[in-house]
């Protein structure tokens, strides 16, 4: 399976990200830097493979319905995440933030071999960034092996969510329109509340704000490219 096959990417850039994140702290500009550029490229994926066709799929109903599912279950784990605190939170947050970004992954597929290939490009710089940050995070708290013993485990969770998403192809039109829906929210979602929040934590600079049109660009090229 195809959307299996490319999970397995985003799988490899966590345990990359982890053993980078043991070797060397990365400096603040540049995880910022980083960060912009990875929410240019998820939405740029989410706007130009996602969005054209839960709008044309002629079904508001189910556009409407697994949009707003969407919203809730993101601003649920939000709202989870902010009222426990501690590793174990921390773990069971990012873990089912993993789980969702493979079932988004998932979704892509169904969508078509482009709008996964795309998104999984995407999905891979993002969680690069995060294994990074989590990595770092556990690392004061733990060992530094079992940190990215931790960090590498829940990486089996984007290729779950997508195993997760195969038995949607074989619902009806409009039900898959309805989990398209979900996904481009928690793609969404993914880029305005966690990436971007995220990196203006950090540093900030013109050029590090650049970063996110450079990332949208560099997928707009690349969907080219591909056409």
């Amino acid at each position: 399976m195809a959307a299996l096959k490319f999970s397995l990417i985003p799988m490899i850039a966590i345990v990359i990200g982890a053993l980078i994140a043991g070797w060397r702290t990365p400096g603040e500009k540049l995880v910022a830097a980083m960060q912009h550029l990875a929410a240019g490229v998820v939405f740029a994926a989410a706007a130009t493979e996602i969005l054209p066709l839960v709008m044309h799929a002629g079904s508001p109903t189910a556009t409407l319905i697994g949009g707003a599912l969407g919203v809730a279950v993101m601003l649920g784990l939000k709202a989870a995440e902010s009222r426990f605190e501690g590793p174990v939170a921390l773990l069971a947050a990012i873990g089912l933030d993993l789980a969702i970004d493979g079932l988004v992954l998932g979704l892509a597929f169904i969508a078509g071999e482009k709008a996964g290939t795309l998104l999984a490009v995407a999905l891979t710089l993002e969680v690069l960034f995060l294994a990074l940050t989590l990595t770092n995070d556990l690392a004061g708290r733990y060992r530094k092996a079992k940190a990215i013993g931790l960090t590498c485990a829940l990486g089996v969770l984007v290729p779950i969510g997508a195993l997760v998403a195969q038995p949607v192809a074989l619902l009806s039109p409009i039900w898959i329109t309805g989990f398209l829906s979900f996904g481009l929210m928690a793609l969404l979602y993914l880029v305005t509340e966690e990436l971007l929040v995220e990196a203006h934590e950090k540093p900030d600079s013109p050029l590090i704000s650049a970063m996110f049109f450079v990332g949208f660009l560099i997928l707009l090229l690349i969907e080219e490219i591909m056409a």
